[in-house]
């Protein structure tokens, strides 16, 4: 039994992965709330990754995996976003997911071999408009990982997940009707969003020993979205 622990896992994304793993290895969940979380067998601390020191809290010694979900979608142009966006989105997806990480560290380093995951978006790779803030704050996640995932390795893998539009409440203003759904749907090759078990599939194969001579991987799980086109 490994012990995992997520930072935000009460709802989309996070929900979906402790639902997949909470049977089998001892789950931990830091968030905010524990909205959805009281009928499963986990235990969830009080906390937010923008403010809170994650070393205050009791944890198990050894940690076998992490997954950091909190994130931001900030999307407008770039002439209306002023420096406290682009310093909010950092802060919001990649100095918070430094914070944490360098708190368990020491933990990640008695498992055999621990599994970090870390997730980005497919705009760092195809350039979308809209996406200056969330891009530039999502891309420098996917250089710490690489750095990180050389540095720590074989004691600990790290590889990113880069989405494209998920159905989740982080993108319930993008999907709000059925015309901005389709619409998004047919940008995509597979011709559907994702959905949160999508991302949660490809994370718990991060996380397993099934995908033990993986590391520095970035993948993208976006319907064929950043390389197809069709």
């Amino acid at each position: 039994m490994k012990n995992i622990l997520l930072i935000g896992g009460s709802h989309g994304i996070g929900l979906e992965v402790v639902k997949q793993l909470h049977t089998n290895n001892n789950v931990i969940v830091a968030s905010r709330t524990n909205d959805n979380l009281k009928e499963l067998n986990v235990t969830h601390h009080t906390f937010d990754a923008y403010k809170d020191n994650l070393e205050d809290l009791d944890l198990p010694e050894q940690l076998d995996g992490f997954i950091y979900c909190p994130g931001t979608i900030n999307l407008k142009p770039f002439k209306m976003l002023k420096q406290e966006d682009f310093e909010d989105d950092l802060h919001k997806n990649f100095i918070s997911l430094v914070n944490c990480t360098r708190a368990i560290l020491p933990r990640l380093k008695k498992s055999n071999q621990a599994s970090i995951v870390y997730f980005s978006t497919v705009a760092v790779k195809l350039g979308m408009p809209f996406h200056t803030s969330v891009a530039a704050s999502k891309g420098a996640i996917e250089g710490f990982a690489k750095a990180l995932s050389a540095e720590y390795a074989p004691k600990i893998r790290v590889n990113v997940i880069a989405p494209s539009l998920t159905n989740t409440s982080l993108s319930s203003n993008i999907l709000n009707n059925d015309k901005k759904k389709q619409l998004m749907n047919e940008r995509h090759p597979l011709k559907r969003v994702g959905e949160a078990i999508d991302i949660a599939n490809a994370t718990t194969y991060l996380l397993s020993d099934k995908s033990s001579w993986m590391t520095g991987q970035v993948i993208h799980l976006d319907g064929g979205m950043s390389t197809l086109k069709v």
